[in-house]
């Protein structure tokens, strides 16, 4: 765990500011720093660890009694984890925010590209391909909270213009966003589900994936794989919400979709949120 060095020189005779009282009576839930990009490993479905870089919000509950917090604690701590910074270092980190900033609830908030192998479906060419994740995490007295992130990139293609239409129908790239809570364990520790499984359950209730390379003959697969596979925006958020309800793992979830329509200027939503 970092100390603060007893201080020497001048510092001995600055004074404290942040610490001094604050007569108010006001208690704000979070304070702290945003948007700072650091390396961190990610868990890997495929090969273990994955380092990628984040960008982070760090901050702390501050009591009505303190004027303000000390900012530089944050990076001090986050720094301590540099080369192990994963779900696992999660919770001493959290804790050790908590001692330093004198703070009853500490939290932090990551993205981060996230790269996945797909492999292309007819010529099996393979390339990587990035998905927006991160995870929230939450330290407090009475307990921990985990949440994990997932923006995955889908294609759909439209049932009403398909049924209506001669020929062809409209089709559009989207975005299945996910903030899944798995359950806690004995041990007080959230379930393990993989990025890659989301993307997954994302991938199979829309029209068809996404891929970052295709040859011809897997183009014309796609494309057919869509247009045999119509859903609208409801569609999707239903199957990927029935698929998360069945799995035991999940405490809850939102689901969020979004159409970039293709023949609008606007897009289309649909969300739902649940909780076992």
């Amino acid at each position: 765990m970092l100390t603060d060095p007893a201080p020497t020189g001048h510092a001995a005779t600055l004074p404290d500011i942040q610490a001094t009282p604050d007569t108010r009576g006001i208690a704000l839930d979070q304070v702290g720093v945003r948007d700072l990009r650091y390396p961190i490993d990610v868990l890997d479905r495929a090969g273990g660890t994955q380092r990628t870089v984040a960008s982070l919000s760090l901050s702390v509950g501050l009591p009505h009694h303190f004027k303000g917090t000390h900012m530089s604690r944050f990076v001090e701590v986050l720094s301590h984890y540099q080369g192990e910074f994963t779900m696992r270092t999660l919770p001493a980190l959290l804790d050790e925010l908590r001692e330093r900033l004198d703070a009853e609830a500490a939290r932090i908030d990551l993205r981060f590209p996230y790269f996945v192998e797909k492999t292309a479906p007819v010529s099996g060419k393979s390339a990587l391909m990035d998905v927006e994740c991160g995870f929230t995490a939450e330290d407090t007295a009475t307990g921990r909270d985990f949440v994990l992130h997932v923006a995955a990139p889908v294609a759909s293609l439209c049932p009403c213009s398909k049924e209506i239409s001669e020929y062809g129908a409209h089709n559009q790239r989207g975005q299945v966003d996910l903030e899944v809570r798995p359950v806690q364990g004995g041990d007080g520790e959230p379930a393990l589900i993989w990025f890659e499984e989301l993307l997954e359950a994302a991938e199979a209730a829309a029209s068809a994936p996404l891929y970052p390379l295709l040859k011809r003959t897997d183009e014309r697969h796609v494309t057919m794989q869509a247009y045999d596979n119509p859903a609208f925006v409801e569609d999707i958020a239903r199957d990927v919400a029935g698929h998360l309800i069945e799995d035991e793992r999940v405490a809850s979830f939102r689901v969020h979709v979004t159409n970039y329509e293709s023949i609008h200027n606007h897009n289309a939503f649909a969300q739902i949120s649940w909780a076992r």
